[in-house]
Formats: structure tokens, C-alpha cells, sequence
């Protein structure tokens, strides 16, 4: 499938979600390939609500490019915090940088940063869309265009899930799409700052997340796949390409 190809499929796919699952949001962190999703939406379906999650170990590169969004396509862009209560008990429990001590103390950081606002956002909703990939990492390598998210009871679309990092750069260059600065520097997955690197050259693309964890445990709880999916993924490694 050529570029032309898989933007006429992405667009199409978002203006049925509209039509079909209203009110649909778009979840986004403001990485490359959501910045390809809000560029699509704002041309072909604006009336899907744009959320993000601000987590307050944001980099301040991504602050900047949620203005230069708003700017640029006029939409509005709801943010979620964290609760404050559990926030402030767990830095007071557990400390500011707790996520480095295990992966159980990581997840619930991330449960609490991130997971519990999401619900807030997902709230009543019809539908919720990402910017996932299937070749983005071993836990991701099944991922499927449409699926039914059951934690939150609601249909949940990943429209890029077949297109590779190269699709989602040329898009990005073709349209003068605005993108995170990090990018620049090797960042080439970018969440909470803390918990993001620049990755090396031939290293995978979300190596740069949690990189003192194992591949199979690089997610937040946003997105998590069934551990038995992950394994099978991480066994045969040719899965994540595309």
C-alpha cells in the first residue's frame, strides 16, 4: 500500500468514526504520529474531541508544541491532570522519583499519572482514537485497526496502526506538519521526561522509554496488550516490522 493510500484510508476511517460514535475523541501525547492524526482530523473530521494527558513531568518541548497546535489548527484541546490527593500521597509515600525503584512502583506512578485521568477523559464517550503502531515495539506488534477496549466499555481505533516510522515522517515533512523539538535531538518516542532518552542509532523506537525495563513491560497501562500477546511478540521479534 502506497502513502496516498494509507492517508486516504486513515482519513476515511476517521470521518466513519465520527459519523458512527459521536462524541469520539483522539487521545494525544503529542508524539509524530499523533501530530499526523490532529493534522488528518482537523482536515477531514474536526468534530472529534482532542484530550491529553498532562502528566506534570511533561518536557517543557511538549508544552510548547500543544500551543503551537492549538495555534496552528484551531481546535480545542482538553487537558487532564492527575488527581492531587493521590498524587501527593504517593510522592509522599514513595517519593518523587519512585518509578526507578521497580516496575511495580513505575506502574503505579503511570496508573496515577496517567491511567486514572484517561478514565476521566474516555467518560461517557463514543469512541477513542490513537496514534498507536504496530511496529513501534514488541507489545504493540498485533495491534489491530479497531478493537473494544473493556476497561473503559467503548470501541477504540488506531488508524496508523499499519504505517511504519517512514510513513509518518513523510507525512509530517509533505505538510509541514508541526512536531515535538525532541525529535530532533533522537527522541524518537517521548512521554513524561523522566522516563524518556534519545536512543541510539539501530535501537528500537520506544527503546528511549523506561530504558532500565525489559521490552515486554514498556507500557504504561494506557495501552497494555495481554502478557501471553507480548510474549509470543518478544519470541519472535520479525513480528514488529513492517
Amino acid at each position: 500500500m502506497t502513502l496516498a493510500q494509507r492517508i486516504a484510508a486513515a482519513a476515511s476511517a476517521l470521518t466513519g468514526i465520527d459519523r458512527a460514535h459521536a462524541p469520539a475523541v483522539f487521545a494525544s501525547s503529542f508524539g509524530a504520529e499523533d501530530m499526523v492524526l490532529l493534522d488528518l482530523i482537523a482536515q477531514h473530521a474536526p468534530a472529534i474531541g482532542v484530550f491529553t494527558l498532562d502528566t506534570g513531568r511533561l518536557p517543557e518541548e511538549t508544552h510548547a508544541l500543544i500551543d503551537r497546535a492549538r495555534d496552528r489548527y484551531g481546535l480545542a484541546i482538553d487537558v487532564y491532570v492527575p488527581d492531587a490527593t493521590q498524587l501527593q500521597a504517593f510522592v509522599r509515600a514513595n517519593g518523587v522519583n519512585a518509578f526507578y525503584d521497580s516496575v511495580e512502583s513505575r506502574q503505579a506512578c503511570c496508573a496515577i499519572r496517567k491511567t486514572e485521568p484517561l478514565g476521566r477523559a474516555l467518560a461517557g464517550k463514543g469512541a477513542w482514537i490513537t496514534g498507536l503502531r504496530r511496529a513501534q515495539s514488541v507489545t504493540r506488534s498485533d495491534l489491530p485497526l479497531e478493537e473494544f477496549d473493556a476497561a473503559h466499555g467503548l470501541p477504540k481505533f488506531n488508524p496508523l496502526a499499519d504505517w511504519s516510522e517512514e510513513d509518518v515522517w513523510a507525512y509530517i515533512r509533505a505538510n509541514a506538519v508541526p512536531y515535538n523539538a525532541l525529535h530532533d535531538g533522537g527522541y524518537r518516542s517521548i512521554g513524561c521526561a523522566p522516563c524518556t532518552r534519545a536512543v541510539e542509532p539501530g535501537e528500537d523506537v520506544r527503546a528511549g522509554r523506561w530504558w532500565w525495563e525489559n521490552p515486554e513491560h514498556k507500557e504504561c497501562g494506557l495501552h497494555r496488550r495481554p502478557i501471553a500477546v507480548v510474549r509470543k511478540a518478544a519470541e519472535n521479534p520479525e513480528l514488529t516490522t513492517s
